[in-house]
């Protein structure tokens, strides 16, 4: 379908980015148990479907073109979450995420619109275009029924440090305020995430505690479950979702929620050659979504950011040989 005149280039945006604000209503209804943002007919059916509408209301002629088959569906999906994000509906750090799910879905939505309306009658497009945009409707109350898959999942890393192993270690059981200057999380800063503060512990051996301090509000409260002095520490993690302010972290990807929660964590320090150690740092966390294939890519990235920033804040401070609250 197109229309004459100054509005087909118009109406061919303006009717998928109502369509997805449609959705976006019906799938964020939080009474409901039938839809959720959180799940593979809205990350997936609803950008295929914007695709579709896209090219459904573009020119024949227009459509020919594959590269316009494959691009012309992003122009919408980019309208739709500048919208969200002026309106204050979503977050900027789960839209980055699922940005490239999205436009992968929308360019196949409007690859399948465009061979439909290369081929077809008017009255056969009009069939399957309403078939695809109600898709997502049919599709998550069955996603809903069969649940989240919960899944466990790793993320390590490692860092070699020219210095003595008391002197690392001291930075490993205290790890004093953290300056703004020092954070060299890039990734997790990028997206908004809280930046480590310190982290102390009130002793060293099995049942210590200290709480990792993040900016924000955000704290994590740890327990050592296993000691080895100047060798190894694995400690648990904890983070009540409850007592982190609603401003620190988009709901959908608060630790210690719904879907992502982090459970322990393990430092292990191994001796190479030359007075150099290398300290490895790996930590498990939880997902709990029925795409985990595609969140755990994501919240491994940003665990290793974390990780990664806190290794080199320890290397720094091992090697000056300066105590651990003056760097």
């Amino acid at each position: 379908m197109s229309f004459p005149g100054p509005f087909q280039k118009l109406w061919r945006f303006v009717v998928p980015v109502v369509f997805a604000l449609v959705m976006y209503a019906i799938f964020n209804d939080g009474m409901s148990t039938l839809f959720s943002l959180m799940g593979l007919a809205f990350l997936i059916g609803v950008p295929f479907g914007i695709g579709a509408l896209t090219i459904y209301f573009s020119p024949r002629e227009a459509v020919e073109s594959r590269a316009y088959r494959i691009l012309a569906p992003w122009v919408p999906i980019i309208i739709f979450f500048v919208v969200t994000l002026l309106l204050a509906m979503e977050g900027w750090a789960c839209w980055l995420m699922i940005l490239p799910l999205f436009l992968l879905a929308a360019s196949a939505g409007g690859a399948v619109a465009g061979r439909f309306k290369r081929r077809d009658t008017d009255k056969e497009e009009r069939t399957y275009i309403s078939l695809i945009v109600l898709l997502p409707l049919i599709v998550s109350p069955i996603e809903q029924l069969i649940g989240k898959i919960p899944g466990q999942y790793k993320a390590y890393t490692y860092i070699d440090i020219h210095a003595g192993k008391e002197a690392i270690w001291k930075n490993v059981t205290r790890v004093g305020e953290i300056a703004a200057a020092q954070d060299k999380g890039w990734f997790t800063r990028m997206l908004g995430f809280p930046r480590p503060i310190k982290a102390e512990l009130n002793y060293e051996g099995v049942g210590a505690y200290r709480k990792a301090i993040f900016d924000k509000g955000l704290v994590f409260d740890e327990r050592v479950t296993a000691y080895n002095h100047q060798r190894s520490m694995r400690f648990t993690i904890h983070a009540d979702p409850y007592n982190i302010p609603s401003t620190t972290m988009d709901e959908h990807i608060v630790i210690g929620g719904e879907y992502f929660d982090v459970l322990d964590g393990t430092y292990e320090l191994e001796p190479l050659s030359n007075g150099i150690y290398r300290l490895h740092l790996y930590s498990h966390f939880k997902l709990h979504t029925t795409f985990n294939f595609y969140a755990s890519w994501w919240a491994s990235w940003i665990m290793k950011d974390i990780q990664n920033n806190i290794l080199q804040v320890i290397r720094q401070r091992a090697e000056s040989g300066l105590p651990e609250d003056r760097i």
